[in-house]
């Protein structure tokens, strides 16, 4: 096992020096000045438009700017934020815990609903409990998630004033946006953990353990949940992985300073250092997550084994 880790951690080494030679190519791809946009002019003043690209270091060659950021990269120097005039691996460490804490919360409430109506539906499949479970998971993957965030808001801030309609004040804000995201990420886990036990169900240790006598409770429980575990486990670290990246829309609904709504502005502001330590950061993330969900195979099956 800890033959593999080192395996993986090298490997993303070369993944993390792919991503930031492809990001490099396509910010400066697509047209585009960051120049123009800090001054919000077009050319009146050539003179310092010159002097600002020469500032950025927006005028020496592409390969010279690519080595240079290389060479930060080593030294763990991200630059600093064009427009926002700051460390961006500051900005990173900054935005990240409200991002983490919405990626806490969003997915305990989907494993909450998902994992349990999964269960059921399969248990009783075809029953009216599993239909209703199976037309709330086609829901859940078909609405999307900025409409299902804007009647919470209309609902539970504009009608009931429960809560604030945007803004991040306290830990109360994260509810509605949690509750968005749970929601919609609970569908899929749904689907994935009904169709995962309903293939374990008939195996045949399952029907030898019913033969021996054992209740259904404990079949389930003991023989099926455990083994039917694995693709639900493979979806959740994606998920998990996707909503510490920043979930951008739900941030950018409810106006939230985390890491998704801080790389959106970079992208639309053109922040060349910023977009490419923030998808560092995410390919980071991404990878350690890929990581620790192929670990947790190996204590959920004993059979599986990394040589």
């Amino acid at each position: 096992m800890r033959n593999y880790i080192l395996r993986r951690l090298l490997l993303l080494i070369f993944v993390l020096f792919g991503v930031t030679l492809i990001t490099f190519i396509l910010m400066h791809v697509v047209p585009g000045d960051p120049a123009l946009i800090i001054l919000d002019k077009l050319s009146s003043n050539t003179e310092l438009l010159l002097k600002l690209r020469h500032k950025l270091g927006l005028d020496k060659p592409l390969i010279v700017q690519y080595w240079e950021f290389l060479k930060n990269l080593v030294r763990f120097n991200l630059g600093d934020s064009i427009t926002l005039h700051a460390s961006v691996r500051e900005l990173i460490f900054e935005r990240f815990p409200l991002t983490l804490k919405l990626a806490l919360f969003s997915l305990t409430i989907a494993l909450l609903i998902g994992i349990p109506s999964g269960v059921i539906s399969a248990v009783k499949q075809y029953s009216t409990i599993d239909t209703f479970f199976t037309i709330f998971a086609l829901f859940g993957v078909s609405i999307p998630v900025f409409w299902l965030e804007l009647l919470l808001q209309i609902l539970f801030a504009l009608k009931l004033g429960f809560f604030n309609v945007s803004g991040y004040m306290s830990v109360k804000d994260l509810f509605l946006p949690s509750l968005a995201l749970g929601l919609i990420y609970s569908a899929s886990i749904t689907r994935f953990t009904r169709s995962s036990i309903l293939e374990v169900l008939h195996m045949d240790y399952v029907r030898t353990a019913r033969a021996k006598g054992l209740s259904e409770k404990t079949v389930i429980t003991r023989h099926v949940f455990r083994n039917a575990l694995i693709p639900v486990v493979t979806l959740v670290g994606m998920q998990f992985g996707g909503l510490l990246t920043g979930a951008a829309i739900t941030e950018t609904v409810f106006d939230l300073p985390g890491l998704g709504k801080l790389l959106l502005d970079a992208q639309l502001n053109r922040d060349y250092p910023l977009i490419q330590g923030g998808i560092i950061f995410v390919a980071i993330i991404f990878g350690l997550s890929n990581l620790s969900v192929d670990i947790l195979y190996a204590f959920l099956d004993p059979r599986i084994r990394y040589d």
